[in-house]
């Protein structure tokens, strides 16, 4: 699913993508986005966030709420880091500025939709995490209070630090299992993540911070 406004660029876009044998819808504004989300799933949404009729952000959002399991990847030509913060918290997995290479633009489609073939099937196995029992087949995380409603790479990234548990994790290992070995750009990604699983999960979970580092999932009860 293409979200842009641009003619020329939205129709580059998807003769690329149907050249390479991907169904793909063109939607020029937010209202035909909203249209099309409503029709059924997406696997991935390449969405501009300068649209006529609609704030850019706030349409991240509403598309996450519809297309929960789709990997959603904003392509703007707004640069600053805040941009890219307010991006990644919308909903977005992926923040790619214009002007692109389009060799870049197909190998981050071909990561991500690489990296959700696994997700969608699931692998073996349960993860006990103190409170936490993150079950990889059913891709649920359950609470003794009910299930926490994770984004696919947000479970992707808990079951990556839940698997390593108590020991450090560099930066480039996360983004390379969770996201794509040939990753390209800031990991700013993560650290977005990482505050979003923090928030989620609150108290039942305590990912520490290693400055220059990465991340490391305390083990269930240690202070």
């Amino acid at each position: 699913m293409i979200v842009e406004d641009d003619e020329a660029i939205g129709g580059r876009l998807a003769a690329t993508l149907r050249a390479e044998s991907h169904d793909c819808d063109w939607c020029p504004d937010g209202a035909a986005a909203l249209a099309r989300a409503g029709r059924g799933p997406a696997d991935l949404v390449l969405l501009d966030l300068g649209l006529p009729d609609a704030d850019g952000f706030e349409l991240c959002r509403s598309l996450r709420d519809r297309l929960p399991g789709a990997v959603i990847v904003v392509l703007t030509a707004r640069t600053t880091e805040m941009d890219v913060i307010q991006g990644l918290e919308s909903g977005a997995d992926d923040y790619l500025t214009k002007p692109f290479r389009l060799a870049e633009l197909q190998a981050r489609i071909a990561a991500h939709l690489r990296r959700a073939e696994p997700a969608q099937e699931g692998g073996p196995g349960r993860i006990r995490h103190g409170t936490l029992l993150i079950d990889r087949t059913a891709r649920r995380c359950l609470t003794p209070t009910g299930e926490v409603e994770l984004r696919p790479k947000e479970f992707d990234l808990l079951v990556r630090l839940a698997a390593s548990a108590g020991r450090a994790v560099r930066r480039e290992d996360l983004m390379s299992d969770v996201w794509d070995e040939n990753w390209f750009g800031s990991t700013k990604t993560l650290d977005v993540h990482v505050a979003v699983l923090r928030r989620k999960l609150g108290d039942r979970v305590r990912i520490t911070t290693l400055r220059h580092f990465g991340y490391r999932l305390e083990p269930p009860g240690e202070d």
